[in-house]
């Protein structure tokens, strides 16, 4: 099948899925196409914490995932940490250009090779505020596909990921609350790392008004710290990193 075709029914068929088991199916389908034996969508964490809305479909050996849920050994996954590093796709024989490899990194790479999953290609998939994801391809060796094959398996897994948002309930997230003019710039200087005396300075106003402003804001979200306030400002966009550095 043409790429454009099967990247055009992969979508069609995304959208008609409501399961993770349709969707299941659906890329293992496309990972035949595509020339690959197994296939990983998931929340990063979902092999660590058992939310029931994070997001885990695959297809790779269960030996393999029970090690890797017996270990936690998925914090130091150099696919996932790579992932936070680009977002494009990446070959996993270029890890090495993304990432430090440490001796950590090494030994899952080893593992996974011991139970077939030897090199793959993998797309990330990272929403601020929700958790950080990928879709990898893999196999006990990677061919040499071509550009286009590559590209073809970027968008599916970019598509299957929006599938799985939709089944798993991300796209129905509550509208975020309001915050005033003032709010806004306090949350800002929040991030920067200031105080209330030197938020209250910059901005020309008492320090308790701005600790109202701040409390506020924080009230706003029911939350008590500056940090879940800055956490829940980057969330709904009120603020960007570059806001803390």
């Amino acid at each position: 099948m043409k790429a454009s075709a099967l990247i055009e029914d992969f979508q069609d068929e995304a959208r008609k899925c409501t399961s993770s088991d349709d969707l299941r199916a659906l890329l293992a389908d496309a990972a035949r196409e595509l020339g690959f034996r197994y296939f990983a969508l998931l929340h990063h964490n979902s092999l660590n914490e058992g939310r029931a809305n994070l997001i885990r479909v695959d297809n790779y050996p269960a030996d393999w995932e029970s090690e890797l849920l017996k270990k936690v050994v998925s914090v130091s996954d150099p696919i996932h940490q790579a992932s936070l590093r680009t977002n494009v796709g990446f070959a996993w024989g270029d890890l090495g250009q993304l990432i430090p490899l440490h001796c950590a990194h090494m030994a899952i790479l080893r593992r996974g090779r011991y139970f077939g999953i030897a090199d793959g290609f993998t797309i990330p998939a990272n929403v601020p505020g929700e958790p950080s994801g990928s879709c990898s391809f893999a196999g006990p060796i990677m061919r040499q596909f071509s550009n286009s094959r590559l590209h073809t398996a970027e968008l599916i897994g970019a598509h299957a990921f929006h599938a799985a948002r939709r089944i798993r309930g991300y796209f129905r997230s509550p509208a975020r609350p309001h915050l005033s003019r003032r709010e806004r710039e306090c949350l800002r200087l929040v991030a920067a790392g200031k105080t209330d005396w030197e938020i209250a300075a910059i901005l020309g106003l008492s320090p308790e008004t701005v600790h109202q402003y701040v409390k506020r804001a924080r009230a706003a979200y029911d939350v008590v710290s500056r940090t879940q306030l800055i956490v829940h400002g980057l969330r709904d966009a009120w603020i960007s990193y570059d806001d803390s550095l």
